[in-house]
């Protein structure tokens, strides 16, 4: 192994080495707590350190790094405490989790260090947001995101390098390339010869380095970052190396030739750079074993003081309010609104509400398909990108996932994020950020995640399995987010500026529909509603309509052809829910009826009637009755949708529930 030392001092040669040393001795110490049991689970980085140590000493301490698994050199590195890490990896208190999460499953904007999912590619599209983040706030400085060879397979990876390459963003992606998945071989993962290949495909540089060699490594880095800063854009780097331990230590490493293991093991990145240091003179023998036995020290010092640190005591009470960032709701009512009110749509409401959120938020950022000058399918963002311009109203290509991804590293660096799915059945392509990213960030680290997402769904326009759902089902089961569902103008601008408010993870459900077919008198000025608050529609005496969104105007109607003297409740919010108001509703007509446009089976209503009953059975004066879509898929031709919709059987069932 060559190393090329021009332009380094024996001091940052002698830097690198102590850098080097931390994670191997750490690595020794918890591969034996592993064998006395006193953690459950590692994912040794042996033979890999001078990627993560290189490449972290290389930059800035405000640099965000997004880490995998094996890339503990980023941490010791950054000075993270000994301690607290250790308090991490044994699921204490301390912890940067407090025992929510294991292992690197963790963040700390402390120290600028953004760990992983165990879905490996998610953190790689976060990159992005942070350094889009830096483009807008005109900062010269990177963003830096770690994958492995396995993890290039995935769409993930496609999409979040399309992304930073189309929007020039000064992001570094590295490829540690240590020969594995678990145990698929790389001869199986891909079948370019290099993966930095790749690169060209994006329009992106990109280079292969030999990832054992700390020098390479670090003046490799320390000159991309530096022209990166002056001039941004991507860089993809792979870093040759290997993995000298299982995929995790339980896996062990049968599968691995015994011919290799010995060709790798001679390429050790710590003796290789030991020995050409004390071969150069630059460290002496005696040096090296101060330098290894003060790391020990330390790292005995950092487990010691967790010993008799406090493990984990559940608190049901605070793991429930842990699940979403703290939100101090204030209100603007109508009536304090001096400008005069208007009579539109609720596509214009919607419009409206975006408008005056950007007025308000100026570190808002509005992204999805076609809504800079397009103005967005419906058009409810045309006009946006010629008043907050194109920086702050961002086409985007088709990567639903990235692009979420991308409003979570937003929110990172403390900017507010819209992203539009030109229809909700679209979000299955993003799922993944949004259930295991966007829900679950605050819970594990106390990270917000400022994003709303806006939904435009629902059927009754005939347009088939895959631009009609209504799967607001989906998202209310997970908890960290927020659903919300308006049925009207007033309540979609109201609701809408106050998820644009909540520092929280919004999905925000708008019905096709309603856009042009339901108007309304909505204030000019700027207001808000509360979560977690219904509305009356309608007050009555014979029954209870529990609803939301398009159901309220069914019900509306129904209740009105039929004579029927109803409580229609707009439940408005899904998640939060209130259930005081449901109470208030089964108390004044001891009769309900739970009404929703989406498939019966795993429904809402299920949830809503098993509220009831649990809580107030012996008011009801017939069972709870549920009218919802059929257990299909919604179809496309007219009178098949129309027999779908939960309006054709609402009448029949109302007339029972009366009649009972």
């Amino acid at each position: 192994m060559t190393f090329n030392t021009k332009n380094l001092s024996n001091d940052t040669l002698i830097d690198l080495y102590k850098k080097l040393i931390l994670p191997r001795v750490i690595e020794d110490k918890m591969l034996l707590l592993l064998r006395q049991g006193k953690i459950s689970k590692w994912f040794s980085g042996i033979g890999q350190e001078a990627i993560s140590v290189g490449v972290t000493a290389a930059l800035e301490l405000d640099e965000f790094i997004f880490t995998l698994h094996r890339n503990l050199g980023v941490f010791t590195t950054r000075n993270v405490p000994f301690a607290r890490l250790f308090s991490q990896w044994q699921g204490k208190m301390q912890g940067f989790t407090k025992g929510r999460d294991r292992s690197f499953h963790f963040g700390t904007p402390e120290y600028h260090i953004i760990g992983m999912i165990s879905h490996l590619g998610p953190q790689l599209s976060l990159a992005d947001g942070v350094g889009l983040a830096h483009k807008l706030l005109g900062e010269k400085k990177i963003a830096v995101a770690f994958t492995g060879e396995g993890g290039t397979s995935q769409g993930e990876f496609h999409e979040a390098l399309n992304v930073a390459a189309v929007w020039k963003l000064p992001v570094l992606f590295i490829i540690e390339n240590n020969g594995y998945g678990l145990s698929t071989r790389t001869t199986e993962q891909y079948a370019c010869r290099q993966l930095s290949d790749r690169g060209l495909g994006y329009g992106m540089k990109s280079v292969t380095i030999d990832g054992n060699n700390i020098v390479e490594v670090y003046q490799t880095v320390s000159q991309i970052a530096a022209a990166m800063r002056e001039n941004p854009e991507p860089v993809l780097l792979e870093c040759m190396t290997f993995r000298m331990r299982g995929h995790e230590e339980a896996s062990g490493i049968k599968y691995v030739p015994k011919e290799l293991l010995e060709q790798w093991s001679l390429k050790d990145p710590i003796l290789n750079y030991e020995r050409f240091l004390l071969e150069n003179h630059i460290l002496s023998e005696q040096d090296v074993q101060k330098i290894k036995s003060e790391a020990k020290i330390a790292i005995e010092q950092g487990v010691d003081a967790i010993y008799d640190e406090q493990e984990v005591i559940a608190d049901t009470q605070k793991e429930l309010e842990d699940v979403f960032a703290p939100f101090k709701y204030e209100e603007i009512r109508k009536e304090e609104i001096s400008e005069p009110n208007s009579e539109i749509r609720m596509i214009d409401a919607i419009a409206q509400g975006m408008n005056q959120a950007m007025e308000k938020h100026p570190n808002l950022i509005l992204m999805g398909q076609d809504i800079a000058e397009y103005g967005g399918v419906f058009k409810i963002t045309e006009g946006l990108v010629e008043k907050y311009g194109k920086a702050r109203v961002r086409n985007t290509p088709l990567c639903e996932s990235a692009i979420i991804g991308t409003a979570l590293g937003l929110s990172l660096k403390g900017f507010k994020s819209m992203v539009e799915m030109q229809f909700a059945d679209f979000v299955t392509c993003g799922f993944n950020q949004i259930v295991n990213n966007l829900a679950k960030l605050h819970y594990r680290w106390g990270e917000n995640a400022d994003v709303v997402i806006r939904m435009p769904c629902g059927g009754n326009v005939a347009a088939g399995p895959f631009h009609s759902q209504t799967n607001e089902a989906w998202f209310i089961h997970t908890p960290g987010l927020k659903v919300v569902y308006p049925s009207n103008p007033y309540d979609a601008k109201g609701l809408l500026l106050t998820a644009f408010e909540d520092p929280n993870p919004i999905i925000f459900f708008e019905h096709k529909f309603l856009y042009r077919s339901k108007s309304g008198n909505v204030p000019n000025g700027y207001y808000t509603i509360p979560f977690g608050k219904a509305r009356y529609a309608k007050r009555g005496s014979q029954l209870s309509i529990i609803t939301y969104g398009i159901g309220v105007e069914w019900a509306e109607e129904a209740v009105e052809k039929l004579n029927i003297s109803a409580d229609i409740v707009d439940l408005r919010t899904l998640v939060p829910m209130d259930f005081d108001t449901i109470g208030q509703t089964v108390k004044n007509t001891g009769k309900v009826l739970i009404l929703h446009e989406d498939s019966m089976f795993g429904g809402i209503g299920g949830e809503i009637s098993a509220f009831i009953q649990e809580n107030y059975f012996t008011l009801l004066d017939a069972p709870v009755v549920r009218v919802a879509g059929l257990d299909t898929p919604i179809p496309f031709t007219k009178p098949l949708e129309t027999n779908y919709m939960a309006k054709s059987r609402l009448e029949a069932a109302l007339k029972k529930l009366n009649n009972y």
